[in-house]
């Protein structure tokens, strides 16, 4: 019995169903998809989530497993630029899909950048190689796992003890070349001088490996995958939120919903671990402490507008990051003294650029977001606030109106995101990959105190992200078949 159809969830519930086992998925929404669920208004089709799809090789080994291709279940395209950041009025700069077209655009802001972007990515090619198909696999259970000669010997080449801001200056000078190499590591929910240096594999994620989109959207893997799911004969029920996880001397017995009762005989759950422990289970079978859980570092939640405009928009491409106001203020509003941010830095999505049909004739789709501190006051006079706030810089650094022109609107923050997803102190992409959260320092993927109850998702092993949750499901999967097979 899995709880949850997000990647993670789905993940593990077919790679159990691929073994020979009989496999529930119990989801709490009427859809599949989690965080990357998908809404539709008058023509408008909104990706309510993930909407960068990165690490490409990731997907492709996961249908591979299973003897089938991305290809048979959604179309990519690579975009090109990949991103644009906007560092200010007439301030744009688009990055190219290439190495060669990259390394020009990094000399035109910092003589010699080029060969030291070559350099910089011929070292993260290596943790990318070892970290994303060596350690991110590794169930976090313990030490032992890491002693590995291979391992032991390339440590200090994967730079775990050394920070990415760190790591990043000893290449680069120019502040703009500096926003644009720590801007991934964001995706991980900590600060880049928190963040091991390890993690500049994202970069050679977003440089070498690109950006890509699914036509339709990124509901469309979701579709994929529960497709490949019921093909290997996973079951689904919709509309079942789980209410009690029943025990019987120290084991999972069956799982307890609105609408009934399912008997089960191991539970993987991928639903938010914390909730899990502290609603579903009794004090004396939760592995963690309430005090542990709030001294976790979280990812950030985030505010999301999703709106429909009635024309098309110029200057901006499908990815754009403003970073128009000062990064390091709005960073420690987030981590270091939680609060609403005063000046915040913002993300726009606008896949109507790439993909028409997302959006009705001569309209565009857009997706707005402010990643903010998870555990903030969630009101919709505040939420109101930062729209203005927003899109009143969207329009003056864009040279058009915007405002004016939205046909719909939606916004989406804590209260959402915990009234959805159960999401601990609402946050929107899980546990941040700190040194001190990582690998055998994250929540264990297998309950101490139940016997037949597991975990996955982006509060346990290998962390937050649409790969690495992709990952987590496949994971857990193997740890339940190599104890029950």
């Amino acid at each position: 019995m899995v709880i949850g159809a997000g990647f993670s969830g789905i993940a593990a519930a077919t790679s159990l169903a691929h073994e020979g086992y009989s496999v529930t998925v119990l989801e709490k929404n009427a859809t599949p998809g989690g965080r990357a669920r998908s809404f539709s208004h008058q023509g408008f089709v909104f990706d309510m989530g993930p909407s960068w799809y990165w690490m490409p090789d990731v997907f492709d080994k996961y249908f591979e497993k299973f003897g089938r291709r991305t290809s048979e279940y959604y179309k990519l395209v690579r975009l090109d630029p990949s991103y644009t950041v906007v560092f200010g009025p007439d301030d744009f700069m688009a990055l190219p899909a290439g190495i060669p077209a990259l390394k020009e655009s990094f000399e035109k802001l910092e003589r010699g950048s080029g060969e030291k972007l070559e350099e910089f990515l011929k070292q993260a090619a290596f943790k990318y190689q070892v970290g994303m198909n060596e350690l991110v696999y590794k169930p976090g259970r313990s030490v032992s796992e890491f002693l590995d000669t291979k391992l032991l010997l390339g440590v200090l080449k994967l730079d775990v003890f050394q920070s990415i801001r760190k790591h990043i200056r000893k290449f680069f000078r120019h502040p703009k070349i500096i926003q644009i190499m720590e801007f991934p590591v964001l995706f991980l929910g900590a600060l880049p001088e928190n963040t091991p240096a390890l993690y500049s594999l994202m970069n050679y994620a977003d440089m070498t490996l690109g950006t890509w989109y699914p036509m339709g959207g990124m509901f469309k893997i979701v579709e994929g995958m529960v497709c490949l799911a019921e093909e290997n004969g996973v079951e689904f029920r919709y509309n079942q939120t789980v209410k009690e996880i029943v025990l019987e001397k120290g084991r999972a017995k069956g799982i307890k919903t609105e609408n009934g009762y399912f008997e089960a005989d191991v539970i993987v759950a991928g639903a938010d671990y914390h909730h899990v422990e502290s609603s579903l289970l009794p004090g004396i079978s939760q592995s963690y402490t309430p005090d542990y859980w709030n001294k976790r570092v979280m990812a950030p939640s985030s505010l999301i507008f999703y709106l429909g405009v009635n024309k098309r928009l110029k200057n901006l491409t499908h990815h754009n990051l403003f970073f128009d106001e000062d990064f390091g203020k709005h960073a420690r509003e987030i981590y270091e003294d939680p609060k609403w941010p005063d000046k915040p830095l913002f993300y726009v999505s606008v896949p109507s650029k790439t993909d028409r049909r997302v959006a009705p004739e001569n309209c565009e789709n857009l997706f707005v977001l402010i990643p903010v501190a998870p555990g903030l006051v969630d009101t919709g006079t505040i939420r109101e606030k930062y729209y203005n706030l927003v899109m009143e810089r969207l329009e003056k650094l864009t040279g058009q109106s915007i405002r004016e022109h939205v046909v719909y609107k939606r916004s989406y923050a804590h209260a959402n995101f915990i009234e959805d997803y159960n999401a601990f102190k609402g946050n929107a992409y899980g546990l941040a990959n700190t040194l001190r959260q990582t690998a055998i320092l994250k929540p264990s993927l297998k309950s101490r105190k139940v016997k037949n109850l597991f975990y996955t998702g982006q509060l346990t092993v290998p962390g937050p992200g649409v790969p690495p949750s992709l990952i987590s499901g496949q994971v857990v999967a193997a740890e339940v078949h190599k104890e029950y097979s």
